[in-house]
């Protein structure tokens, strides 16, 4: 079972947060295992919360919608879809700073998935370098 290597104590809820620059980043980087974490561990034993920065209004429906056929078995969910500019976010980092602060204050999470900090899109490694410096 793959949620015994991340949660070895067997804690429920196991609490998984989830970040993603742009609509469809969390979804294509690590979609698979989150299906597989819900499958193998039972949905009713994990707390996700998901967590898009950069949509527009008809992105933000696409990427609710799909949080939730991800995130159906799960026991708790929550969704958020924040509408910083694509492409500006070095640019508007104190206000993503200051989200990740409240974010930090309001979920405490035992895995992280977020993007890889090596990544050269500069909205990807900016929320990779806060995901590092935050939690």
């Amino acid at each position: 079972m793959i949620l015994k290597s991340f949660n070895p104590k067997g804690k429920t809820p196991f609490r998984i947060l989830c970040l993603g620059a742009h609509c469809d980043d969390i979804e294509i980087g690590c979609g698979g295992t989150i299906l597989r974490v819900l499958r193998e561990a039972g949905g009713e034993s994990l707390s996700i919360y998901w967590v898009v920065f950069s949509s527009g209004p008809v992105r933000e429906k696409e990427a609710d919608g799909s949080a939730n056929e991800f995130l159906k078995g799960a026991r708790e969910k929550e969704i958020e879809i924040k509408s910083f500019r694509s492409g500006f976010f070095p640019y508007v980092a104190l206000e993503i700073k200051e989200y990740f602060e409240e974010l930090k204050n309001s979920f405490h999470p035992d895995l992280i998935f977020t993007h890889y900090r090596g990544d050269l899109h500069q909205d990807h490694r900016l929320i990779s370098e806060l995901t590092w410096n935050t939690f």
